[in-house]
C-alpha cells in the first residue's frame, strides 16, 4: 500500500501523549484561510520553491530534490516508526498521523494503523473531521486518540473561512463519541475569526452537550506569512498579530466552565 506524505517528524511532544513520531499526509479537503501547513493542502507532490529542504524517505530521481511530497509505501513508513520504539515504550508515546488530512488517504492510513496495532504501538489521528462516514468508521477502532479540530460553530462562517461547511464534521465527531472513542478537541485561535464572543459561546455550549469530550487544546495563531510568500502563495491575513496571552487565558477560562481540561498548545 502506498500513499503521499510530506514529512516525518521524530521526537514530537505536542502531537499526543509521550514522545511520538508524526507522519504528515499530503492533501486536505479544507482550505483554511489561516492554514499553518499550506504545503499540505495539495494532494500531489509540488515544487518547494526553495521554501524548505524537502523531506526524503526514499531516494528521489535526479532533479526531484526540490519537491514537497513523496509517494511511499506503508512498510517504508513503519520502518521509520519502529526505529524509535524504545522512546514510545518509555514515555507512553507512539505514532501520530497528521497532515493535511490523513483521512483523505483511507487505505494508506488504515494499512498503517493495522501495522501499528500489530506492533502494539499507540496511534493518534490529528483530523479536521472532514471525511466520509465509512472512512471514519474504518479507522475508528484502530485509533487510540483522535485530535479533532473544532473551528467555527456557525456553518456559514465555517464555509467562508475553510471552504467547507461543518455539518459532516460535527456528525463524525458525534459518531466517534457515541462509539466511546477517545477524542480531544483542538481549537485554532485566530484573531478576528474564531475568537468572537458568539463563536466562543457556541463552542462552550457545544461541549456542554457532549459529555464525552474531556479535553481541549487551544492552538494560538502564529505568523505564517513568510511561509506563504516562500511558497509563492497569497496570504489573505497578512499583518495579523498573534493573540495576546491575556486573551488566550480568557478564552481558556470560558471553555473550562464546561468542566473539561483545557491546555494551550498541542
Amino acid at each position: 500500500m502506498k500513499g503521499i506524505i510530506f514529512d516525518v517528524k521524530k521526537y514530537a511532544i505536542h502531537d499526543g501523549p509521550g514522545i511520538r513520531t508524526t507522519v504528515f499526509f499530503k492533501g486536505c479537503p479544507l482550505n483554511c484561510i489561516w492554514c499553518h501547513n499550506p504545503e499540505s493542502i495539495n494532494p500531489e507532490p509540488e515544487p518547494s520553491l526553495g521554501y524548505r529542504s524537502p523531506f526524503q524517505l526514499n531516494q528521489l530521481a535526479e532533479g526531484d530534490h526540490e519537491v514537497i511530497g513523496e509517494e511511499v509505501t506503508a512498510d517504508a513508513v513503519m520502518d521509520q516508526v519502529l526505529k524509535d520504539r524504545i522512546y514510545y515504550d518509555e514515555s507512553g508515546g507512539g505514532v501520530t498521523f497528521s497532515g493535511g488530512e490523513p483521512l483523505t488517504q483511507p487505505d494508506f492510513l488504515v494499512s498503517l494503523l493495522e501495522m501499528c496495532k500489530g506492533e502494539r504501538i499507540s496511534t493518534v489521528v490529528d483530523t479536521s473531521g472532514m471525511a466520509g462516514k465509512e472512512t471514519v468508521e474504518r479507522a475508528s477502532d484502530l485509533v487510540d486518540l483522535f485530535l479533532f479540530d473544532i473551528k467555527l460553530i456557525d456553518g456559514g462562517q465555517h464555509k467562508r473561512y475553510t471552504g467547507v461547511g461543518n455539518e459532516r464534521i460535527i456528525d463524525n465527531l458525534d459518531f466517534l463519541l457515541k462509539r466511546n472513542r477517545q477524542v480531544e478537541l483542538r481549537f485554532p485561535l485566530i484573531p478576528g475569526i474564531t475568537d468572537g464572543s458568539d463563536n466562543i459561546k457556541g463552542i462552550r455550549e457545544f461541549i456542554r452537550e457532549r459529555p464525552g469530550v474531556k479535553r481541549m487544546s487551544i492552538l494560538p495563531y502564529h505568523d505564517v506569512e513568510k511561509k506563504y510568500t516562500k511558497l509563492g502563495l497569497d496570504f489573505d491575513l497578512g499583518g495579523l498579530k498573534p493573540p495576546r496571552e491575556k486573551e488566550i487565558e480568557g478564552i481558556a477560562s470560558e471553555f473550562e466552565k464546561t468542566g473539561i481540561t483545557v491546555e494551550v498548545g498541542g
